[in-house]
């Protein structure tokens, strides 16, 4: 099955391009320049034809490849709100969170963590986990796969919960000095900024002085009343 679909991948290779994406990333492992939105075609179109059992398989051999752009499928061919079943789904997706070590791939995974979490948030459960981790990139994950909780204009009151929840996840990693963690708080807070500022105004005010200041600086972003 891989080869087919990776086949079609390869068929957009840009040499070029890939020497300047591989340059940008940083990230050790082979790239094809093959734009996102190439990507997103192909997936889209492969959602359709493939059965959740056959695109977990494939999703997990393109993962497998270790290559920039056959990772990114992976996670975009996974990204739907509704999968029914998902649990195959849910345990692949866990299982690629220790292989981050780069912004692009994790994001674009986190995205379709972010579905299932969605559809199931009793897994936040599992994703509390993600936050003892050595791994920096797993703490990361654990902000940016519940960004959908920032977003919510009319939330019911277990998803305030949840909201307040994963503040506490933000503030625990208010130590930590890694510029990635904390642009990940700032990122949580920014968000939540626009649909729910007196949230935002409470954890500033009690952490905001412990926050590197560009985090602090971005996570107030949209607020209107900027505090001193």
């Amino acid at each position: 099955m891989l080869t087919a679909y990776f086949d079609q991948i390869k068929a957009h290779a840009d040499p070029e391009r890939a020497t300047q994406v591989a340059a940008y990333h940083k990230a050790e492992r082979s790239y094809l320049g093959v734009p996102v939105p190439v990507l997103n075609d192909l997936t889209k179109a492969w959602r359709r034809e493939l059965s959740v059992e056959d695109r977990v398989t494939l999703a997990d051999a393109l993962w497998q490849t270790n290559i920039h752009e056959a990772r990114v499928a992976a996670s975009k061919l996974l990204t739907q709100a509704r999968i029914r079943p998902d649990d195959a789904v849910w345990d692949l997706l866990q299982g690629w969170v220790p292989d981050f070590d780069g912004w692009a791939v994790a994001d674009h995974a986190c995205s379709a963590i972010q579905k299932r979490l969605m559809a199931d948030p009793a897994r936040l459960d599992q994703v509390e986990l993600w936050t003892q981790s050595d791994h920096m990139w797993t703490r990361r994950a654990a902000l940016v796969a519940t960004l959908p909780w920032t977003k919510q204009n009319h939330p019911k009151p277990e998803d305030l919960d949840r909201r307040d929840r994963i503040l506490g996840w933000a503030a625990g990693y208010v130590p930590d000095r890694d510029w990635f963690i904390q642009k990940a708080i700032a990122w949580w807070l920014r968000d939540l900024s626009k649909h729910d500022a007196l949230r935002v105004h409470a954890f500033l005010k009690e952490h905001g002085d412990q926050m590197k200041a560009f985090a602090r600086k971005e996570a107030g972003k949209y607020l209107k009343v900027q505090l001193a």
